[in-house]
């Protein structure tokens, strides 16, 4: 009898009961916050015990609303981007757009799941796009089963491709900028070791999500997604419809202005999700007129589209709980000091991959790149010296550690609410995933271990 998957909510609020449970167990410690170059950081040598404040009944059931109130930037993100993507579908546009797509693809659409898999990866390398591709999903899906693929394919280019570049990114200036600039390291040194190692995750990416998108275009029941997405709504097809009216192509070029609007604002004026939030209000506001819709008629397609995707929104602040509930106890630092702890007094090599280990571990409590750093860095980087582990190898392991696992964890945010959008489990995810993520673990380690007998530096 093939066994029952929880509910992805149900997952979460059993994660918040643990991390309360956890707190009647795990003393309660912290390390002081010291303020260098701007930035606030642990004092890697003040760890202390403090005041016990393990999580009662009240501490868990806040820990959802406090969850949704702390991460609300990221929970109208969502619910805007529904808002907008449900007034573009009201006009037909993206429909018209995808099935134009797949008619000038024809024999060549096997291309598709490569070339957009590397566009997002080049995206994670440089600018660290993640939460941004939650505006790419609700078309991506529908440009996915069009051509006869399936929705973890979708979601697979956008949130596995550019994971794949955020992990080894050479040049992101919210992960590797911030981890060096912590250590004295100079800002974007290393440059030629991290291409090669984004080149190998990207090539190994690529072939997974090819692999898989084939083997579903040839059996589709072969899916773990094959009965829930025959329910979703059906395709037009592309051989019957024309091409786009000059009002969806409108609408289609409004679109277009506002992703070459959110690369430029991320380069040049480093927008932040406020700015993101705005820019794709507007994007719905400009897309029902310009698409033919009437002003009761567009805010009527952006309310039913912002309600289609409430389960991906408030999937958000339950994911955020679990980390409140270990904050809020003072466990969080403890867990950190334990695992530094470990691996203190290994050989070189060895600690290299140990500091990689702790790094991968903390992902799940602090997922957040330029947190983890600001937590971790200052620990790890003085822990390193003494063994031998150089700096900028102390920094790939960081990086490789924040990044790997962030289309794994259910504390990350952004990734629970892709799946909210998407509508895929998160046990069916993780199922399917686990290959390539064992694959981009080893090849990690591999990175960080031949780092460490090189002595990649500068130091």
């Amino acid at each position: 009898m093939k066994a029952r998957v929880p509910h992805t909510y149900v997952l979460l609020v059993g994660l918040i009961a643990l991390a309360a449970v956890s707190t009647w167990i795990i003393p309660a410690g912290s390390y002081d916050r010291v303020v260098e170059r701007g930035r606030e950081v642990v004092a890697p040598l003040s760890y202390h015990r403090v005041e016990a404040r393990p999580a009662g009944p009240g501490a868990f059931l806040l820990a959802f609303p406090r969850g949704l109130i702390e991460i609300a930037d990221i929970v109208f993100y969502i619910f805007v981007i529904g808002g907008a993507f449900g007034v573009l579908h009201a006009t037909g546009a993206i429909q018209a757009g995808v099935r134009s797509l797949v008619r000038r693809l024809g024999e060549r659409k096997a291309l598709i799941v490569p070339l957009l898999t590397v566009v997002f990866a080049v995206g994670g390398g440089t600018i660290g796009i993640a939460e941004e591709t939650l505006v790419f999903l609700p078309a991506l899906l529908l440009l996915a089963r069009s051509l006869g693929y399936d929705s973890l394919t979708a979601g697979g280019i956008a949130l596995v491709g550019a994971n794949a570049g955020f992990a080894a990114a050479f040049m992101n200036p919210f992960t590797v900028g911030v981890a060096q600039g912590i250590v004295g390291l100079p800002l974007f040194s290393g440059l030629g070791f991290r291409l090669g190692l984004w080149a190998v995750m990207t090539a190994v990416t690529v072939a997974f999500l090819a692999g898989h998108a084939r083997r579903v275009e040839a059996r589709p029941e072969a899916s773990p997604m094959h009965a829930f997405d025959r329910t979703r709504e059906p395709l037009a097809d592309a051989a019957e419809d024309g091409p786009a009216g000059t009002r969806q192509a409108l609408v289609l070029g409004a679109l277009l202005a506002a992703l070459v609007l959110l690369v430029a604002g991320a380069l040049r004026w480093r927008w932040g999700i406020l700015e993101l939030t705005g820019l794709f209000f507007g994007l719905g506001l400009a897309a029902g007129p310009l698409g033919g819709l009437s002003l009761d008629g567009t805010a009527k397609a952006f309310v039913r589209g912002a309600a289609d995707i409430t389960y991906a929104a408030l999937i958000v602040g339950l994911a955020r709980g679990a980390l409140v509930v270990l904050r809020d106890a003072n466990v969080l630092d403890t867990i950190t000091h334990a695992m530094v702890q470990a691996i203190r007094g290994w050989s070189t090599w060895l600690s290299a991959v140990g500091i990689y280990g702790v790094q991968n571990l903390l992902n799940f409590f602090v997922p957040s790149g330029s947190g983890q750093a600001a937590v971790s860095m200052p620990i790890l980087a003085p822990l390193g010296d003494l063994v031998g582990v150089t700096r900028q190898t102390n920094v790939l392991a960081y990086q490789l550690g924040n990044g790997l696992t962030n289309v794994f964890v259910p504390t990350q945010g952004y990734f629970m609410a892709a799946l909210g959008i998407l509508r895929i489990p998160w046990a069916t995810w993780v199922r399917w995933l686990l290959p390539l993520l064992a694959a981009w673990l080893a090849i990690g380690c591999g990175a960080v271990i031949l780092a460490a007998l090189i002595r990649l530096g500068p130091f």
